[in-house]
């Protein structure tokens, strides 16, 4: 049969109804109405909740096994983490303990030392707040400005410390500011005391090291100096009181072609970001109160009512002495008579 005479339509049975374009046109038309009328009338917005609210407890029901499983985790490194904390605070705590009983053993120590040597107490340093303002102008040097002056009392040379040591020394003073040259700059210099080995050196500036240190000099090649000493004011300066923190030692080189060795140190006040600090009072003008003029009168009164007893006792020893050596020397011979030796 020749194929041109073939009937090429299916039958009644195998009818499919539409064609497969005209369902992708109808549906693609019916799928851009929706997104438009949804977007501009939210006409599916009702239709979602409901269906949002339908389908919570099977969402909720099927997150809670993922949810037990990470809480589990976390309840259980966070129980870890609590634990080791404990045992640390614990420990930190016995030490403390044994630290602060030496600490007390020490103070009755040298309380009794100090008695029994008849030493004065060490008075403490009174010191006044201030702020950090701006970084001096001078790009050469390593200074700040800070908003206490003459007229708050404070004067050239006092030690400057912040929260964790010495932060540098007032060196220029105006009535409402004053300039502090940091412990890092090149002209500061500061005695230091090794706390481990009681050495007593001195510390300079050098911002040239590690962005801004210090630096040991003039120190043997063979002392003992470790890496993480610590270094406090000694106090000999009488500038800056005993024991303030300075510096910790950060590196040592040793040479062999030279008898000194080289010890840069980091200092532990914040130097570059230093806002609040605190001005003490130098060393050498700070020490107990003066007593008030009611106290002292009666004591000067009394000195006054001694003094010509001393003065006395004192004389008497001296009018000996010189009516001894009057006898001791020959007699003058004087051929005047008493009326001619007598002043008109």
């Amino acid at each position: 049969m020749p194929l041109g005479t073939l009937d090429r339509s299916a039958p009644p049975l195998f009818n499919q109804g539409p064609s497969a374009l005209s369902k992708l046109i109808f549906f693609s038309a019916l799928a851009l109405f929706l997104m438009v009328a949804d977007a501009r009338f939210h006409l599916t917005q009702p239709l979602r909740a409901g269906l949002g609210a339908v389908l919570y407890p099977v969402q909720w029901l099927a997150l809670k096994p993922v949810q037990l499983l990470a809480e589990g985790g976390l309840y259980m490194e966070d129980l870890q983490v609590a634990q080791r904390g404990e045992s640390d605070a614990r420990r930190a705590l016995a030490l403390q303990a044994e630290r602060a009983s030496q600490a007390d053993t020490l103070a009755k120590d040298n309380e009794r030392l100090r008695a029994l040597l008849d030493l004065r107490q060490t008075t403490q340093t009174p010191g006044r707040a201030a702020e950090v303002l701006y970084d001096a102008a001078d790009p050469y040097t390593r200074k700040v400005i800070i908003d206490q002056g003459l007229t708050n009392g404070v004067v050239a040379g006092s030690p400057v410390i912040d929260a964790h040591g010495v932060l540098g020394q007032v060196t220029q003073v105006q009535p409402f500011t004053s300039e502090v040259t940091l412990v890092i700059d090149r002209d500061l210099a500061i005695p230091v005391q090794n706390t481990r080995t009681g050495a007593r050196s001195v510390a300079f500036g050098d911002a040239s090291a590690h962005g801004g240190g210090l630096e040991l000099r003039f120190m043997a090649a063979n002392a003992d100096l470790q890496e993480g000493d610590l270094l406090a004011t000694s106090g000999v300066d009488g500038v800056y009181p005993a024991g303030l923190p300075v510096a910790k030692i950060d590196r040592i080189e040793r040479r062999a072609d030279s008898g000194f060795a080289r010890i840069y140190c980091l200092p532990l006040a914040q130097v570059t970001a230093a806002r609040y600090v605190l001005v003490l009072a130098p060393v050498g003008t700070s020490g107990p109160p003066r007593a008030p003029a009611a106290a002292a009168a009666p004591a000067s009164a009394a000195a006054s009512a001694t003094a010509p007893v001393a003065r006395r006792g004192a004389d008497k020893p001296r009018a000996l002495g010189a009516l001894g050596a009057a006898d001791a020397r020959p007699p003058r011979r004087d051929n005047r008579s008493p009326r001619e030796g007598r002043a008109p």
